[in-house]
């Protein structure tokens, strides 16, 4: 006989697991982990389903199996499969993307779907819906122009830290172009980039580009007139650090001035937009400008009541009353795409084989354009993060919010498919941040602690078959950001459908903690000798991210600088032995042969490309982002000491190209 509250436990429990949200967990040391009720009822409360009592829990597990039972909105498949629809059909007609339409083979609830990949008008028995059907595998990366074999190599660049021929407090798609050309020129075959999501317009606090407001939009400080053929910015240095608070509002400043002296031809060329999304977000820059020069609100959140409802009376009134303040923004959209579509351009002139590789960010910010736009796909009352682990007992929140799992489902997609394609629509490849959110995400209830979070299961097979699909279509390759512990399953299924997985110099160690030699790496993988968040190679070597843990107190707990000054003399010894066995090893003071090795290391594996930064290029020792830091760190404010064109005429730079391009010959 079960104890009183028993068996509502019961109901949680079981609702947990119909609503996605994992009850148990095993965390990065292999130990199992349990969420508490309590945090269970916060995450499902969050995500709309009652739990107050048994009849509430009940009636949330009925709705639930009600959506199972019923006709999905697209129905998403591979080429030539056979799907289990929820029920019997005697007839179903598809109609491709062409507009001519056919019969598909179907046997009760069994579906045959096309063999070729694409979107497809579906019609059961007189019920339409969408589908999607995806190829068996995403496109690898274009050969490259090395000797030999022509595997592809790249550089890795933060776009504000370019500089340019022309003075600027920042680098735009301008600078990004001219690196696109002196890269080209160098043998590079590709240029990988930080995130150019929309940020909050003119705001100089919010500057992270992992944190943006939109996914489906650009950050449009990084657009440069000049390349859509208009009056250039104004030339001016800024300080070495960049100072965002001053450069933004300023950028936003010279942009309206460009605005304000287009002609009429110009202008309405410059401000058309068909797409009702771009519109209303150009709505949200317009009111986030608006209430914040008002009243200092940070985004919607912050606005009244009225204003929250993109289709409401007073968010409709506003755009009427503000033509021009919308027409402003869809001319800044309008001219960054124009100007990344450049950048790509350039790249293809210099003879890049790929061009530029995108990067897409895990979330938004939940008082951004995305989540006053898309609210109905979005999470409410949840952010992203991570739980806690013996690296970071208190976890992490990143203060970011994504899609929600039924929002997806229910809109069939659709904002999910346009935030890749947005990815994808100006270059040859895609690295996916954090791709084990397309199998789950750490959501935590919003004002409460991250270890009283859970897991929430996203439809994991539906999303890569439709980032399969759109990689398909853009004939782009994607990289599936894989560093950590992978959920079950994960790395199956996205090295079935070719994408590449993330190898990473530092991680990339033997059970006895030395490195792995450069002929271990996967083939279907990214080499990579670090990232935005990881110590350069000349930095490792100086210690000099032992320096920034020393001054902020980031130590590991019981180690002193002594301590782990010696634990790194230890690693030098292990990465030398792994890099160079013919040459003594290097002093700690004496980085760059170490680099030289380790670009090497990175060129000579077998991987599907190989990808160096341009600080391990330019054998810096500062990184652009020290993760887990705010304000104590210079995050995405450093900038290169020249244009990449001067740089590059550096003798050890060139060497370092040569490396690069004869050795992923082959």
């Amino acid at each position: 006989m079960k104890r009183p509250g028993e068996a509502a436990m019961e109901q949680l429990h079981a609702l947990a697991q119909a609503a996605g949200v994992a009850r148990e967990w095993t965390d990065v040391e292999g130990c199992h982990q349990v969420v508490s009720d309590a945090a269970l009822v916060a995450v499902l409360t969050a995500l709309g389903h009652e739990t107050a009592n048994e009849r509430q829990i009940a009636g949330s597990l009925a709705a639930i199996a009600e959506r199972r039972g019923a006709l999905p909105a697209m129905l998403v498949g591979d080429c030539g499969a056979i799907v289990t629809l929820p029920f019997a059909v005697a007839r179903a007609e598809a109609a491709g993307e062409d507009g001519k339409a056919f019969l598909l083979a179907v046997e009760g609830d069994r579906l045959t779907l096309p063999d070729a990949p694409g979107y497809y008008d579906l019609v059961l028995d007189g019920r339409a819906l969408r589908l999607a059907v995806a190829p068996p595998r995403c496109p690898l990366p274009a050969q490259g122009r090395g000797r030999g074999t022509g595997r592809p190599w790249g550089v890795s660049v933060q776009i504000p830290s370019l500089k340019g021929a022309r003075p600027s407090p920042f680098g735009t798609f301008g600078e990004l172009a001219e690196a696109a050309r002196a890269l080209g020129a160098a043998g590079a075959d590709a240029l990988a980039i930080n995130p150019v999501h929309a940020l909050f317009p003119g705001h100089g606090k919010g500057y992270s580009p992992y944190s943006p407001s939109s996914r489906l939009f650009l950050n449009g400080a990084l657009a440069d007139p000049a390349l859509a053929d208009l009056p250039p910015l104004p030339a001016g240095e800024g300080p070495p650090l960049i100072d965002w608070a001053e450069a933004l509002p300023r950028r936003l400043a010279e942009l309206r001035a460009v605005f304000d002296g287009l002609d009429p031809a110009r202008r309405a060329a410059l401000t058309a937009a068909e797409d009702p999304n771009l519109r209303r977000h150009a709505l949200f820059d317009a009111l986030d400008c608006h209430f914040r020069a008002a009243t200092g609100a940070h985004g919607w959140r912050d606005w009244p009541e009225s204003y929250r409802d993109p289709e409401g009376k007073d968010a409709m009134r506003f755009a009427g009353k503000h033509p021009e303040e919308l027409a402003f923004h869809l001319f800044v959209q309008n001219l960054a795409r124009q100007g990344l579509e450049a950048a790509q351009i350039a790249a293809k002139e210099a003879g890049m084989a790929i061009g530029l590789i995108g990067d897409l960010a895990v979330g938004v910010d939940p008082s951004g354009s995305d989540a006053w736009s898309l609210r109905h796909a979005m999470l409410d009352g949840l952010t992203i993060g991570a739980p806690p682990d013996p690296l970071g007992p208190l976890g992490q929140n990143w203060s970011i919010t994504g899609f929600s799992p039924d929002g997806l489902r229910t809109t069939g997609y659709a904002p999910w498919i346009a935030m890749i394609r947005a990815g994808l629509a100006s270059g040859g490849g895609l690295r996916i941040d954090h791709a084990f959110g397309l199998a789950r995400l750490w959501v935590i209830p919003e004002g409460g602690a991250t270890a009283d979070g859970a897991y929430l299961a996203y439809p994991f097979e539906d999303l890569i078959r439709l980032a399969t699909l759109e990689a398909h279509r853009a004939g782009a390759f994607i990289i599936a950001e894989d560093l950590g512990t992978a959920p079950y399953g994960f790395t199956g299924a996205v090295t079935a459908r070719a994408m590449l997985g993330m190898r990473v110099l530092w991680f990339e160690r033997a059970a006895d903690h030395g490195f792995i030699g450069a002929g271990d790496y996967e083939p279907l993988s990214a080499a990579m000798s670090g990232t935005h968040d990881t110590v350069t190679v000349a930095g490792w070597w100086r210690g000099r991210d032992l320096d920034w843990a020393e001054e902020l107190g980031r130590l590991p707990e019981g180690v002193t600088r002594a301590e782990a000054e010696s634990i790194r003399e230890w690693d030098r010894g292990l990465l030398w032995s792994t890099l160079d066995h013919t040459r003594p090893r290097p002093a700690p003071d004496d980085p760059q042969p170490v680099v030289d090795a380790a670009i090497a290391h990175i060129a000579r594996t077998p991987s599907a490309i190989a990808l160096v930064s341009l600080e391990d290029m330019l054998g810096e020792e500062e990184q652009p982002n020290l993760p887990g830091t705010v304000d104590v760190h210079p995050n995405w404010r450093r900038r290169c000491a020249a244009p990449v064109a001067e740089l590059l005429k550096d003798g050890r730079v060139q060497h370092r190209c040569r490396i690069m391009d004869e050795l992923r010959g082959g």
